[in-house]
Parts: structure tokens; C-alpha cells; sequence
């Protein structure tokens, strides 16, 4: 079936297809599916270079997906994946040194998210919201993903179809449940607040994005809160509210 190919582009577009072909259920998150998902992030000031490819699928299908990517070409890491197989693996491509990473069901990185009932809402990546939420739960956010948050905000309005819109309704029903969560987001929203001035957006797209973060905010702030969120909430920022994510190299054995 071939190796991986040299652009991450087409390499992503190729997995795709042959998931498809096979009836595995593969969706795109990360850099490639903000590409995917934001005409925006195609050229222009929110345009970035990309690396590894990010997906998330279904648990259930763990040994289909193995046996994808080893038709793919890809070495399998052998001691993650028999330790953490059952929510997430890698495999690797050694001769373009990527990677690429599955999540099962679940993504966990500084917060936790049970995207079950959504990997198949959309073609070729996760709903609109849910890419906004791994961004967004990034403690420490870096400019590609500031740009990628933009990118979801000024190609997406408010609305209820997943695959086209922000659903403004499900994202403050999530941050009223979890007080990490919104403490995280909201931070991370102040923050792309900030950075927008540095991107060189023309005055109606800078307008638009802001307008729609202070929207986001405004929900998010006047959605009542459960009590569990307002426990926690009490406790404040004396208990670490999010999980540390370690480093790690890109390839290795």
C-alpha cells in the first residue's frame, strides 16, 4: 500500500481514505483539521506550517486501526501502545520523522473530553466546537495554537450545526459543569483577546473574531453553574485544576 507520503497534507488525505475504504472511523483533530475545517488557516496571516497528524477514533475499533497504519507503512510504538491502547496510540513514520497520534473516545491532554457521541458528526474531522475545545484546554498555549483558535472563530458562526458552527449552547453547558474547564477556556479566551492585534487581520476580521470571543465569554460567564463547579470553584486556583502534559519526542522507537 505504500509509504507515507512526504506532504502532511496529502499523508492525512491518504489515511483518510483508506480508513474509509476500510470502514474505520477516523477523524482528524489538531493542526491538520483546523486546515481542513478553516479556509482561513489555508493562506494568509493565520496560515502555519503543520507536522504530526492528530486523529481520534472509536475505541472499539483499536485493532482495526493498528492494523491500518501497519498496511500504512507505520511502525507502531510498541510499549505505549501496549500500555495506553486502550485510549490512545502512536505510530510512527520514520522516514519523514512524524507521527501520528490516535485518541479512542476520549481526548485527555491538560483536561479531559468523552467525544464518543461526536467522532461522527462530520466527514474529515471533529465538530467545530469540539476542535475549539483542544484548543482551548491548552495551559500552555503557543502562538500556532492562538492562530488556530482564530482561524475556528472567524470562519465559524453561532449555530447548531456541528460541522459548520460554534454551538455557543454546548460550550457553556460544558464550562458550568467543570470549573478547570472554564477556568482554563476563559483564560485562554482573554489571552487570543490579547493576541489579536498582532496578527495583521484587516478591521472586519479582527471585529468579527472579537465580537465572538466576548459573545463566548458573556455565555459562558452568565450560564448557571452546577454545584459540583461551584465546590470546586471555592477551592480556587490553590488545587491545580488541569493535568501536566509531558514532552515528548516526535519519533522514537
Amino acid at each position: 500500500m505504500g509509504m507515507p507520503l512526504k506532504d502532511v497534507r496529502e499523508e492525512a488525505e491518504r489515511i483518510l481514505k483508506e480508513a474509509d475504504r476500510r470502514g474505520v472511523v477516523l477523524r482528524l483533530l489538531g493542526g491538520m483539521a483546523i486546515w481542513y475545517a478553516c479556509p482561513s488557516a489555508k493562506e494568509g496571516p493565520l496560515s502555519r506550517a503543520y507536522g504530526d497528524i492528530d486523529l481520534i477514533g472509536y475505541s472499539r475499533q483499536s485493532r482495526e486501526i493498528s492494523a491500518l497504519f501497519r498496511d500504512l507503512g507505520y511502525k507502531p510504538r510498541e510499549r505505549f501502545n501496549a500500555l495506553y491502547g486502550y485510549k490512545r496510540l502512536i505510530f510512527n513514520d520514520f522516514e519523514n520523522m512524524r507521527r501520528v497520534d490516535v485518541f479512542l473516545d476520549v481526548f485527555e491532554m491538560a483536561h479531559k473530553f468523552d467525544f464518543k457521541q461526536r467522532i461522527g458528526l462530520c466527514d474529515r474531522h471533529l465538530p467545530i466546537t469540539d476542535l475549539l475545545f483542544t484548543k482551548l484546554q491548552i495551559v500552555k498555549i503557543n502562538e500556532k495554537d492562538l492562530k488556530d483558535i482564530v482561524a475556528l472563530v472567524l470562519d465559524h458562526e453561532f449555530g447548531k450545526d456541528p460541522c459548520k458552527n460554534i454551538e455557543l449552547d454546548y460550550l457553556a453547558k460544558v464550562t458550568s459543569t467543570d470549573w478547570g474547564v472554564y477556568k482554563t477556556f476563559t483564560i485562554n479566551i482573554n489571552k487570543t483577546l490579547e493576541y489579536l492585534g498582532n496578527l495583521g487581520l484587516r478591521d472586519d476580521e479582527r471585529a468579527s473574531v472579537e465580537e465572538r470571543l466576548r459573545a463566548m465569554l458573556k455565555e459562558i460567564e452568565e450560564r448557571p453553574k452546577s454545584m459540583s463547579w461551584k465546590i470546586r470553584a471555592a477551592i480556587g486556583e490553590s488545587k491545580k485544576w488541569y493535568e501536566e502534559v509531558e514532552e515528548d519526542q516526535k519519533v522514537v522507537e
